[in-house]
């Protein structure tokens, strides 16, 4: 392993290189931005909140944010969503409500902020904006995103991505105007997701990885792997993922396949499951044994809702464990197909194969729309979660050939690590660019799979609908 770390290392170090470079061009100024003065707040304030969490510490003292333990900071399509009333009001503001039009009126330091439930557009001080996320209920509780609110109301933001917290203080004489804070300030929205990256593809590797994420898996945990196709697939061995699944007291879940296959039924998947040994490290669960339920997809452009395996209903939260590998018909498969692919039923594959064309058949679907019918399956599939949920892929045996073939090509490549991140679009992107910086000798069969299958369009699309960042920063932890 460690002869295979140096022989990475410089391949690392050019990733990492570039991601830097490329950082120093993506910030963007809005040439629209409207300028008005914003007043020093009356009293100094420091709030801190964490994804995830649902308390607060509002100078220094910890209390909760709502009676209801599961009403916390959430991440939807990169933005940061608070609960509405207990932020604001720390904040030292107020709230107005009119249930008949569902508009919000949000008063602090001398400022009016208008929003709609569920509507992106705004006012500060009657002067419109445009909000990336609309506020939202979730659990009979409104949610607002917290950056604009809290940065338009004068409070500088600061977001730490590794501890998942979010600090907010407000007070100082200086804020002067927003634009110019939210040029300076460090931005969530703004500031790169991390990736980060082991080369030890050992037990001990994968959970340090996976800890770096500081994610706590909640309540019934399910761990999504493939469970391989027979007889010579590359898919990620028990003894490798045992200690993670133990660790979280996950469930490993699947669903059937779509087509024929030692998989496509429930009786002989699970026969596959326990031949592969994964039976012997934690339960297993077919989710589609009992059928589909109907989710829905709120950033879909051509599925509207997703077919996934109905045991879903069961789980609190997941972790995406993905082989990273080539695939016969997406290009490459990793995080987004295993979220969505791979948690959808045996229709629900169909239904994304065809982009909402057919429940029946996967055949005769356009190849653009099924690859970013995957990225919206994976939206569905993490809204339906409430987001709680990380991605871990596993770059080892690098095969052009996905688990779902028997008999998959030899690799070109060598094994590379383990990457993580709680940015699924991320993820897959760092991957893609570790292949793409390897010498082509090595590379070259797997970049002309993803190329000819116009693989890279699903991160198009994903990052597009508010998935996540094809820019990133990459942490490796050895």
């Amino acid at each position: 392993m460690k002869e295979n770390s140096k022989k990475w290392k410089g391949v690392i170090a050019f990733v990492v290189a570039i991601v830097m470079i490329c950082g120093v061009f993506a910030a963007e100024v809005s040439k629209n931005s409207v300028h008005h003065t914003v007043y020093a707040a009356d009293s100094e304030k420091t709030i801190i909140m964490k994804i995830g969490s649902n308390t607060m510490v509002v100078n220094g003292k910890e209390q909760n944010m709502d009676s209801d333990s599961s009403i916390m900071p959430v991440i939807v399509s990169g933005r940061t969503l608070v609960p509405l009333r207990s932020v604001v009001e720390a904040m030292g503001g107020n709230v107005e409500w009119n249930n008949t039009t569902k508009k919000i009126t949000l008063n602090c330091n001398h400022n009016v902020i208008k929003l709609t439930l569920n509507q992106t557009d705004a006012l500060v001080n009657d002067n419109k904006k445009i909000l990336d996320v609309a506020p939202t209920v979730k659990n009979n509780r409104t949610l607002i995103p917290f950056r604009f609110v809290s940065e338009n109301f004068g409070f500088h933001v600061e977001w730490d991505a590794a501890a998942q917290t979010i600090t907010m203080t407000g007070g100082t004489a200086d804020m002067s105007n927003v634009e110019q804070q939210q040029t300076t300030a460090s931005k969530e929205e703004n500031q790169k997701p991390v990736v980060y990256m082991t080369t030890d593809i050992s037990p001990e590797g994968l959970l340090d990885v996976y800890n770096k994420l500081g994610f706590e898996a909640e309540g019934n945990v399910a761990v999504k792997i493939s469970t391989g196709e027979p007889p010579a697939s590359n898919y990620l061995r028990p003894e490798l993922i045992a200690d993670l699944v133990q660790s979280v007291n996950g469930t490993i879940v699947e669903c059937n396949t779509a087509y024929g296959s030692s998989r496509a039924s429930t009786a002989m998947h699970k026969q596959v499951a326990k031949d592969h040994g994964f039976t012997e490290i934690a339960n297993v669960d077919i989710m589609d044994e009992n059928g589909s339920m109907e989710i829905p997809i709120t950033a879909g452009e051509n599925i509207n809702v997703d077919y996934v395996g109905k045991n879903l209903a069961n789980y609190d939260s997941m972790i995406a464990l993905s082989h990273f590998k080539g695939h016969a018909m997406a290009g490459y498969g990793g995080a987004i197909k295993n979220m969505s692919i791979g948690v959808a039923s045996s229709e629900g594959k169909n239904w994304i194969h065809t982009a909402g064309k057919s429940r029946t058949s996967f055949m005769g679907g356009e190849q653009e729309k099924f690859l970013e019918s995957m990225a919206e399956a994976t939206s569905g599939v993490i809204d339906y979660l409430d987001g709680k949920v990380v991605y871990i892929n596993v770059m080892n045996r690098i095969s052009i050939d996905c688990d779902c073939d028997g008999n998959p090509a030899e690799p070109d490549m060598h094994d590379v690590g383990i990457l993580a991140s709680t940015d699924p679009v991320a993820l897959d992107q760092a991957c893609i660019d570790i292949v793409y910086a390897t010498p082509k000798e090595q590379s070259g069969t797997l970049m002309e799979r993803i190329e000819s299958r116009n693989g890279l369009h699903t991160l198009e699309h994903a990052e597009k609908i508010g998935l996540g960042s094809r820019s990133y920063e990459l942490v490796n932890i050895d």
